[in-house]
């Protein structure tokens, strides 16, 4: 940053006020940079002596909870390599929604892996910098371990550690053991960088190669699915994503660089399509439904980790007033995929009711900076409230008094922090001030002053003010708490939601675009009548 001061040439500086983290953070991180962030870790009021600071938080390309760092509907993996002799394990962790994969396979598998999850960071063995820069050169933002991390036993003690379990044997993950080692290397590093709040990353999937058609870098471009090297070109997710929700967003794109090979799995999906489509009504009220619901993976992992703000909290609770809804519109006894994905949703009434009993209807941004707790759910917060509101009606009260006492109508109290609460008298009225009054400050219109009675009223009111703030936060810290146990829950709507909204894109694009429903077989033969490319008559 740079800054002029009235001087001709230009001083550069090496800092920027904190409430100016958000503007520079992101430009930092999509740089590759890898910040630390470091805060007072003590009350000043408590310690006579320097405040403690030390690091609270490191952003890194692929670590971030930061809204401004993340794209909304696309993932932002973290990925960690294990070269093995002759198998490689590969694991991807975002922890912005808490999705973790893990897998193990041979170096073409690896690359098809990468160029499907397009991760932001990768982490690797300090001991294996020469086969990586073979395979990768220097297209992604990397870091490197120490050798020791990346062992069977430490792996191990460190995942069972997160999932709370004494093996790993339910997560399906036996027999990949260079995937578990790469799995076990990624939580060290989010530990190293100081995201020790991990409560939203509850289990390990493994990637089942046998499941999908594995596409490599190339195909993917050349079929222009997700990105075109040709100017002002439609791709394939430009034509089917007409997803309303981040979550749906972020799902579609995987399922387009991740084709299913399981015929039921697929014919499940046209089944919802076939239906959908059918149902015109009730798709253009299921779309209205989506639209009005927030980023659930996001919102969720953020209570887990305490960075959420009462704002955003307001919202995870609208989001989950819709569930009911969509589940009222889905109920349908004739198909049996739209009932599973029916009975996935969960319309969690005691969490709604949780957030009404602490939070207020339209909340301030931050603890603070306006209300935030209601009223009626602590007897001292309350107290306190009728002070600070009524103290400031007196003011009021003793400005108008002191502007008929002196005969000086356009005097204003005012506040800074620097002698609190003052009278600021312009100087055509200067000799109208009473003898009693005690000057504080001169400016170039105007002088400055302070009275005993303002004082007294000043100790009242900003006493009042630091209890409500810390009472307020003492509550928000205890709802924030409470509500981490819905995680697994919020989480598994989110998987439900995201799943509706491609499958809602995929009716809303076969209806504009009068695409028919193919009929799959086991057989070698594709027969195609009167076939359209989406991309090229886009």
């Amino acid at each position: 940053t740079k800054r002029k001061n009235g001087s001709a040439s230009e001083i550069e500086l090496a800092g920027f006020p904190h409430h100016s983290i958000d503007t520079y953070l992101p430009k930092l991180v999509r740089a590759g940079q890898r910040v630390a962030i470091c805060d007072q870790l003590e009350d000043p009021k408590m310690t006579k002596t320097i405040v403690k600071r030390g690091v609270t938080e490191l952003v890194t390309p692929g670590v971030s909870f930061n809204d401004q760092v993340l794209e909304q509907s696309k993932n932002n993996f973290l990925c960690a390599l294990y070269f093995g002799k002759r198998t490689h394990g590969i694991s991807f962790i975002d922890i912005s929604t808490g999705e973790f994969l893990v897998a193990q396979g041979d170096q073409e598998y690896l690359e098809k892996l990468i160029s499907g999850f397009e991760p932001t960071e990768i982490i690797y063995p300090k001991n294996k910098a020469q086969e990586f820069k073979t395979l990768f050169g220097d297209q992604f933002y990397t870091f490197r371990l120490e050798d020791w991390v990346f062992t069977s036993d430490f792996a191990e003690e460190i995942l069972n550690k997160q999932f709370n379990t004494k093996s790993l044997k339910g997560y399906g993950v036996e027999g990949i053991n260079e995937g578990i080692i790469a799995a076990g290397a990624i939580l060290h590093y989010l530990n190293e960088n100081q995201h020790h709040k991990l409560g939203h990353i509850t289990a390990l999937s493994r990637i089942e190669e046998e499941k999908y058609v594995w596409l490599d870098k190339f195909t993917v471009r050349n079929l222009e699915l997700v990105y075109s090297t040709n100017d002002y070109a439609v791709t394939l997710a430009q034509i089917l994503d007409q997803t309303s929700t981040p979550m749906g967003g972020r799902l579609l794109r995987r399922w387009l660089v991740l084709p299913l090979k399981d015929r039921k799995a697929v014919e499940d999906r046209l089944e919802i399509v076939d239906y959908l489509c059918s149902q015109n009504q009730i798709q253009f009220e299921l779309t209205q439904r989506l639209r009005e619901i927030g980023d659930l993976e996001r919102l969720i992992s953020k209570v887990a980790v305490g960075k959420i703000n009462p704002r955003e909290i307001a919202h995870l609770k609208r989001t989950l007033l819709q569930i009911p809804l969509l589940k009222s519109l889905l109920d349908t006894k004739k198909h049996t995929a739209i009932s599973t994905l029916n009975g996935q949703l969960d319309a969690c009434a005691p969490l709604i009711e949780l957030i009404e009993k602490y939070i207020i209807e339209e909340p301030a941004i931050q603890l603070g900076k306006g209300r935030v707790i209601c009223n009626g759910l602590n007897e001292q917060l309350d107290e306190l409230r009728d002070i600070a509101f009524n103290g400031k009606e007196h003011l009021e009260k003793l400005q108008n008094g002191e502007a008929e006492r002196t005969g000086i109508p356009s005097l204003k109290i005012s506040f800074n922090n620097v002698f609190g609460y003052y009278i600021e008298v312009r100087n055509t009225h200067k000799d109208k001030v009473p003898q009693d009054w005690i000057r504080k400050q001169t400016l170039v219109n105007a002088e400055r002053y302070i009275t005993e009675e303002l004082k007294e009223y000043e100790v009242k009111i900003l006493g009042a003010e630091e209890k409500i703030l810390s009472i307020e936060s003492s509550l928000f810290q205890q709802l924030v708490l409470e509500m981490a146990s819905y995680v697994l829950i919020i989480q598994q709507n989110a998987r439900a939601i995201a799943k509706l909204d491609c499958l809602l894109s995929f009716a809303a694009v076969a209806t504009s675009n009068n695409y028919c429903k193919p009929q799959l077989n086991d057989g070698y033969v594709i027969d195609i009548k009167n076939g359209r490319h989406p991309v090229i008559e886009k």
